[in-house]
């Protein structure tokens, strides 16, 4: 089983979600990141892809307690970030469009499968708090 990391970047309230530009999943609503390559931790996995996807630096501050499968050999864990530089733009062709969303604004776009219980999760606690 590979994993896949999401980053929950929080800044000043919100949470960034990112729509998936192409593929299978085009349209839907995730936290940005990917997989976690051989000989890298989860955390340099965040860091890394985030860096790539969105040309901004991150530090990873707290993991959701949860994994998610996303398929029969890939499973989704997510970190809470922190933005430490630049501003998020999507870079790599990944993703089409970004929006930072307040945590009432969390249910307006539509999330992937396998983000939804972050979602959830993210709701039943302050923004900025990390598991």
């Amino acid at each position: 089983m590979q994993t896949v990391v999401g980053v929950a970047i929080l800044d000043q309230g919100r949470v960034l979600a990112a729509r998936r530009a192409s593929g299978p999943d085009a349209g839907g609503w995730e936290f940005p990141g990917g997989k976690v390559e051989l000989g890298e931790s989860p955390e340099q996995a965040a860091v890394r892809e985030i860096g790539e996807e969105l040309g901004c630096v991150v530090e990873v501050v707290g993991w959701f307690d949860r994994t998610e499968a996303i398929s029969a050999d890939l499973e989704l864990r997510v970190a809470l970030g922190r933005l430490v530089s630049g501003d998020p733009v999507p870079q790599a062709g990944d993703h089409d469009e970004i929006r930072w969303l307040t945590l009432a604004e969390l249910g307006t776009v539509p999330w992937l499968a396998a983000d939804v219980p972050f979602v959830s999760e993210l709701t039943d606690q302050p923004v900025g708090g990390a598991h």
